[in-house]
């Protein structure tokens, strides 16, 4: 085989990192460059398109199934690719960024899958998109052996048949990487580039550890963003000689358009369909930036009220379950984010009960699976799914034809009792600015007040300061969301942490700037459509 041609990709504004050479090969580069000159002319036309969709929600205050795919909702035919043996089974799996730690821990967890995210657990430092990549490498050549300079505690790999199944979270397909620019000076986009670099070092590597590329995709809105990601699966196949059909991939409905398109997005990739996913809180932001405009019957309650038994939250769930197992697929439940205390047992009991009680109600209603978000959580979760499942390895056989979903039952928020809180918003503030501090320090995963926070909780939380003041929300002790009051809570909560952490750490970290940050996004007219584009441009590293 010929030596590969020079990349054309320039890597610019970065330091050298220690063993980038292993990632940032020419070949490896070479290939990020083609996917992008490939691909990203469609990503930025279906980025355009998300805009438009907006708009029109905007006009109508409304969605539908789409009535030109109607035909391959009414096929009964057509079915998902078979799952490979390491997919079979994934009734826990745990959620977390690829640092060194994490993936030790991950793999020896329990569970068996662990989403390793440069995603919404990951801030896209250059030192996290490259180090995370060495990461995976060496965990697959079980040369990940780590000792914490705090503590002195090592950490190292269990037996390969104790690990976890490994499916990598790329970043959604609205933000580049300002790091790796073509010639033409276009960034490309950080899905190409977490997904190129993964996939064209590792994907023979799985192949010969009875494993294959495996992938979650996130922020999907539609199933044109689903087809364009098989287009890349089978590019990226077709070039390293891989074979068609080895990538396998999980989608997140995470976003209110993708609710009216499962099957759609199921049958766009269904020669590499794993499953999909019900992920909560980025669904929840999508609700809220989609009919922002829409009025009392769109605005949502406190995060926290807004349980996954909400009507229009069991609609989404049970549409999700129906929708996998009549195609062959996995139903993939969402997240337990509780962080066990280690000084309060009784605040670990109650969430623990909780916890208990969401992960009955996922594996009772037909869920193959769910997500956790801490090792302490695996053995719950696997009690409630272990006693549905017994010794299957999932339930796609339970087709929940008992379920029928109207259009409108996904966007019923006005079904909900609940409404917004003083306390609500108090907490929103507290999350947000906690939250957007840390991943500036260059941390995407954050336990703050007991759990486990990431780029989406951060997300509903100034989604929800926006909307509660542009609807007017007046709280329980009469006092009416405004700019003033959401100013007024951020500086007290800023003064809040200077006293808890010290003057000393205070000036050490980013809290002006993410003070700031979280009230330019919560309050500007022009509501950004994410929150990690300008905090991006903040980003050091």
């Amino acid at each position: 085989m010929s030596a590969p041609a020079p990349s054309p990709l320039a890597i610019v504004d970065a330091e050298p990192l220690p063993r980038q050479e292993e990632v940032l090969t020419d070949a490896a580069l070479a290939f990020v460059a083609e996917l992008h000159r490939l691909f990203t002319p469609r990503r930025d036309e279906l980025l355009a398109r998300r805009a438009e969709r907006r708009a029109e929600i905007a006009r109508t205050s409304t969605l539908d199934f789409l009535p030109e795919t109607a035909a391959i909702r009414a096929d009964d035919s057509w079915r998902v690719a078979p799952a490979p043996a390491a997919l079979n089974d994934r009734r826990v799996e745990i959620t977390g960024p690829t640092d060194r730690k994490m993936t030790v821990n991950a793999l020896n967890s329990g569970a068996r899958v662990w989403l390793a995210d440069f995603e919404d657990a990951s801030a896209p430092t250059w030192e996290n998109v490259v180090l995370g990549q060495v990461n995976l490498i060496d965990a697959y050549t079980r040369n990940i052996d780590f000792t914490d300079p705090g503590s002195g505690k090592s950490y190292a790999l269990k037996a390969d048949e104790e690990l976890a199944t490994v499916v990598v979270r790329p970043r959604g397909w609205h933000l580049d990487e300002r790091h790796l620019r073509a010639p033409d000076g276009t960034a490309v986009p950080g899905a190409l580039v977490d997904f190129g670099l993964y996939f064209f070092h590792n994907a023979q590597r799985l192949i010969d550890l009875g494993k294959g590329p495996y992938f979650y995709l996130p922020k999907t809105e539609s199933h044109l963003e689903a087809r364009l990601w098989n287009d890349v699966f089978v590019f990226a196949q077709d070039h390293l000689g891989i074979p068609r059909g080895t990538v396998r991939a999980t989608v997140l409905i995470e976003t209110i358009t993708a609710a009216y398109e499962m099957d759609e997005i199921l049958y766009e990739l269904r020669d590499h369909a794993s499953g999909l996913n019900a992920g909560r809180w980025d669904y929840l932001f999508s609700i809220v930036k989609n009919f922002r405009d829409g009025g009392q019957k769109f605005v949502l309650p406190d995060r926290n009220a807004v349980t996954m038994t909400a009507p229009f939250m069991r609609a989404y769930t049970e549409l999700l379950v129906r929708t996998c197992h009549r195609r062959g697929a996995h139903a993939i439940g969402g997240m337990a984010a509780f962080i066990p205390s280690r000084r309060d047992e009784e605040v670990n009991r109650v969430a623990f009960e909780k916890v208990k009680a969401d992960k009955d109600r996922e594996a009772g209603d037909g869920f193959d699976g769910s997500w956790v978000a801490h090792p302490d959580l695996v053995p719950i979760a696997m009690a409630s799914f272990d006693a549905v499942l017994g010794d299957r390895p999932n339930q796609k056989d339970r087709l929940r034809e008992d379920v029928s979903v109207a259009a409108g039952d996904l966007i019923a928020v006005d079904s909900l009792d609940a409404r917004p809180t003083y306390a609500g918003l108090v907490n929103a503030v507290q999350v947000g600015i906690r939250y957007i501090e840390a991943w500036l320090r260059g941390l995407g995963a954050v336990a703050i007040f007991n759990l486990m926070e990431d780029a989406a909780t951060a997300e509903i939380s100034r989604s929800q300061i926006w909307q509660w003041i542009n609807a007017g929300v007046v709280f329980e002790n009469g006092e009416r969301a405004t700019p003033e009051l959401a100013r007024k809570i951020a500086a007290e909560e800023l003064a809040a942490i200077r006293a808890e952490i010290g003057e000393e750490a205070f000036a050490a970290g980013n809290w002006q700037r993410a003070h700031d940050l979280l009230l330019t996004v919560a309050l500007d007219e022009d509501y950004a459509d994410f929150l990690t584009l300008p905090a991006y441009e903040q980003l050091v590293g």
